[in-house]
């Protein structure tokens, strides 16, 4: 199925997103037709590049489309500017043009730091987005957002750079770690909090098929939160209003991903992100009573965290806040639900809300 980005700033950079069985084997006809270039960087990171990234360079190669694979360490802690440095550096010295175009083969880091090489290498070049993680499929390939994390946080260095198509093959599911696989299901959580409460119902009942990787559920999965954020996207593409709806579970959640040094998932972060902020909808009388459970027992059902790491201490996790690219004016702002199926915001009352650090740490403390 084809799921078209029709961005309303932009409307040149408006992509599809091809959702289906078997289409990384289709990339070499798929690239010039969406994106046509006399070289391609496959980027990936060291696992993915062995896993898929050797063999679609050798794919393309069969077809006379020259291509040549450039990975970094796997891991949240290398998605850093030095892995920028050196993948642009390395496309340098190998003589990549204005010409080439980047394909960002992996999961969510690859999609970023990838997405930025595209961004900056030559002042921008072509992006194809290839993601092979359920969390990258749904959220990180989609929407154009690229960047690196540094020391004062999480992806606070970067650019908005949307793909020429991003290309979603289910059947790569199939070898993922159940791990991993319900890392991404924190995303489609997120998905049916904010948009559909009849998505979040089938995640709460359909969970074991969807963990047997039954493919009608899994693909039901992709689809659906394809379909949501590429909603959302095309009304926002720079985040500058309803997009933000998008980060509900992530100001928590980054801010346990940056003080544990990125020992906890992504995926996972969020999990316990939502649960807490969920909290905070509640205190603030933004949500009904009982909203938050709902999200905690489903995301317990899908094998998630739903409390923070004991060593991750109130003080650090609000200093982590406070760098959080939705802070305003020194306001930490927080994505918020009212109900299952609605974001904050869907009134017309603004998509974040001011919440006082004394209202965060009281949530955070007691559990």
């Amino acid at each position: 199925m084809t799921i078209r980005v029709r961005l309303v700033e932009q409307r040149d950079a408006s992509y599809d997103i091809l959702v289906g069985p078997g289409l990384l084997g289709h990339l070499g006809t798929i690239l010039p037709e969406y994106c046509p270039a006399v070289a391609y960087a496959v980027i990936c990171d060291s696992h993915v590049g062995k896993v898929y990234g050797e063999e679609l360079v050798q794919r393309l190669s069969a077809t006379g489309q020259r291509a040549e694979l450039f990975t970094f360490p796997a891991g949240e802690w290398n998605k850093t500017r030095d892995t920028w440095a050196s993948l642009s550096d390395a496309m340098l010295a190998a003589h990549f043009g204005r010409d080439c175009a980047v394909i960002a083969l992996g999961g969510g880091v690859v999609n970023d730091v990838a997405g930025f090489v595209a961004a900056t290498y030559l002042r921008g070049v072509p992006l194809v987005q290839v993601p092979t993680s359920l969390l990258a499929m749904i959220d990180s390939s989609i929407g154009g957002k690229t960047g690196v994390d540094v020391p004062a946080g999480k992806n606070l260095l970067g650019a908005f750079h949307q793909p020429r198509v991003v290309v979603a093959d289910p059947e790569l599911l199939a070898s993922l770690s159940s791990v991993q696989l319900a890392a991404g299901l924190a995303e489609a959580v997120k998905h049916g909090v904010i948009a559909d409460a009849a998505y979040f119902a089938f995640l709460e009942e359909e969970y074991a098929a969807i963990f047997a990787k039954h493919a009608p559920a899994l693909e039901r999965v992709v689809r659906r939160s394809v379909e949501i954020k590429a909603s959302v996207v095309a009304q926002d593409e720079r985040e500058k209003g309803k997009r933000a709806i998008l980060n509900f579970g992530h100001t928590v959640g980054h801010a346990i991903e940056a003080t544990s040094k990125y020992a906890v998932l992504h995926g996972e972060a969020v999990a316990i992100g939502m649960v807490y902020e969920g909290r905070l909808a509640e205190a603030l009388g933004i949500a009904a009573a009982g909203t938050t459970q709902r999200i905690r027992a489903a995301l317990e059902r899908l094998n998630l965290p739903v409390e923070r790491p004991d060593a991750s201490q109130v003080d650090d996790l609000i200093a982590a806040m406070r760098a959080d690219k939705k802070v305003r004016a020194g306001e930490i702002r927080v994505a918020l639900p009212r109900a299952i199926g609605s974001a904050y915001g869907d009134d017309g009352t603004g998509w974040t809300v001011p919440v006082e650090e004394a209202t965060i740490r009281q949530v955070l403390v007691n559990t």
